[in-house]
């Protein structure tokens, strides 16, 4: 099927009522998320994840991809009027987004974002729906070889691209893989690491663990620092002046280019796009000087490099079934959840099912002009939601999502535990996104290795037999390397740094 049929069929899917309403639902949720501090796109899915279990495949993946880039949206909000970023991809636009709020031109900063988020997020999701056919079909010819060492390869650039110390990022890494092994061996059938709990006989679920990391040791982290006071700047004219037009179009451009290459590298983030391109505006700029004073590309730039991230980090996940953040990799756990295997076989199988998810995206991001243009002042007053009442909402959430998934206390209990691990993770900068990740590739890659095996009759050296498995795993290899001198070289530095004091 090519792409214009395929969205044809998409569009058909997608413009369905049920389906259209939960796009709106999944968006609005995702603004909110995105609006609200310390929250974020990871949380939200993993909060929402268990209201999908008896939803169909179509409308559940709909939403939930919904959250993901409408968060990426509502972030700007508390960045620009309160200086407090709703997510980690906004810390940027605080710099030159606030700055503007000051000076009366609040308005104009969420403008020129949400123009720059509907570029970047839609001319990614063009991008999906004209490279996702020809690379799906591209692997579909990959065997179980070349799928163990895409997912290799993704593990290692997580371990360079996330958290400041390597060792840490690899203790994340390792503690990951470790909890994807609880439960049944694919091959013998023995039980491992279960301690005699029938609990632990199908491993753990992803869903709870996910609810306990992200969210719960988000809310125990947002206790120690509650706003006592938050002061909201007036909101005014939403369109930049007629000489503002041509270097925010060309922020747009870079900003778009930049976040859809960065949302193809396993291991990148959407805050790597935004600093990035802060930082190409700022070279690029006739005067550096008026960044940090209210540069309006300094918003336009990262804004839209973050949305062109959402929507591409999607084409790894449905072509290869690699998901390349921690959010993205929620999804692939929803996907799973609905019984659907992400990868280039999805297209062939469930035809229906990606093209409505890849049209609702365009639907999506329309939606989302329309919120964050003449709804601005609107969505701005959901800012003022104290902490003291957020936060027994999401613990509420969390706790009843956990033991809706089996009906067991057993559940909340590890979520709890799960919390507290988070909590302490964030509390000494040990990464989670590097845990997560693992976790939820674990068995693929174990089964893909055992797979692997089996075929080369026990020979590990029989992946370098291989042209495509052979390379990517010497590539692999080559970062690995790569982020430990690196980490080495840092850490020289620093300790130098802290003699010469």
């Amino acid at each position: 099927m090519d792409s214009i049929s395929g969205l044809l069929l998409g569009f058909s899917t997608a413009l369905q009522g049920g389906n259209i309403l939960f796009c709106i639902i999944g968006v609005s949720a995702g603004m909110l998320v995105g609006i609200l501090p310390g929250l974020g796109p990871v949380t939200a899915i993993a909060l929402l994840l268990p209201v999908t279990f008896r939803m169909e495949a179509i409308p559940a993946i709909i939403m939930l991809a919904g959250i993901y880039y409408g968060s990426m949206y509502g972030g700007t909000i508390t960045s620009v009027l309160i200086n407090v970023p709703g997510e980690a991809a906004s810390v940027v636009t605080c710099i030159d987004g606030h700055a503007m709020a000051k000076k009366g031109r609040a308005g104009t900063a969420l403008g020129v974002a949400a123009i720059g988020s509907f570029i970047g997020g839609t001319a990614t999701v063009i991008g999906l729906s004209l490279l996702g056919p020809p690379l799906a079909k591209l692997a579909l010819g990959f065997g179980p070889q070349e799928f163990f060492a895409i997912m290799f390869l993704g593990m290692t650039m997580i371990m360079g691209l996330i958290g400041k110390s390597l060792i840490r990022g690899m203790l994340s890494a390792a503690l990951g893989l470790t909890l994807a092994m609880i439960g049944m061996d694919p091959m013998s059938g023995a039980l491992r690491f279960t301690f005699g709990e029938p609990n632990l006989m199908d491993g753990l679920d992803f869903v709870v663990i996910a609810m306990g990391l992200f969210g719960i040791s988000e809310v125990l982290l947002g206790y120690e620092t509650i706003n006592a006071e938050k002061r909201v700047e007036r909101i005014s004219k939403l369109l930049p002046e007629r000489d503002e037009w041509r270097p925010t179009m060309g922020a747009i451009g870079r900003g778009t280019f930049l976040g859809f290459l960065l949302g193809l590298i396993p291991g990148a983030n959407a805050v790597i796009a935004s600093v990035l391109s802060y930082s190409i505006e700022k070279k690029v700029a006739k005067d550096p000087s008026r960044f940090g004073k209210g540069a309006i590309e300094g918003v336009a730039g990262p804004e839209t490099a973050n949305n062109a991230f959402a929507g591409s980090a999607m084409i790894p996940l449905f072509t290869l079934g690699i998901p390349t953040s921690p959010t993205v990799a929620i999804l692939f756990g929803a996907f799973i959840m609905h019984g659907l295997t992400p990868g280039p076989a999805l297209f062939n199988e469930n035809p229906t099912l990606v093209w409505a998810i890849i049209a609702s995206m365009y639907i999506g991001n329309a939606v989302l002009l329309v919120f964050n243009l003449p709804m601005a002042r609107l969505w701005a007053k959901i800012a003022f939601i104290p902490e003291r009442i957020l936060y027994p909402i999401i613990v509420a959430i969390a706790v009843v999502g956990a033991y809706s998934t089996s009906g067991s206390l057993w559940q909340v209990g590890a979520m709890l535990v799960a919390g507290v691990v988070g909590y302490f993770f964030k509390k000494v900068d040990i990464p989670l996104a590097p845990l997560l990740l693992t976790f939820v590739l674990g068995k693929l890659m174990e089964n893909t290795f055992i797979q692997s095996m089996i075929y080369f009759g026990g020979n590990v050296l029989g992946f370098f037999a291989r042209p495509i498995s052979g390379t990517i795993l010497i590539l692999a290899f080559i970062v690995l390397g790569f982020s430990i001198v690196s980490a080495w070289k840092g850490r020289r530095r620093s300790l130098g740094s802290d003699t010469e004091v």
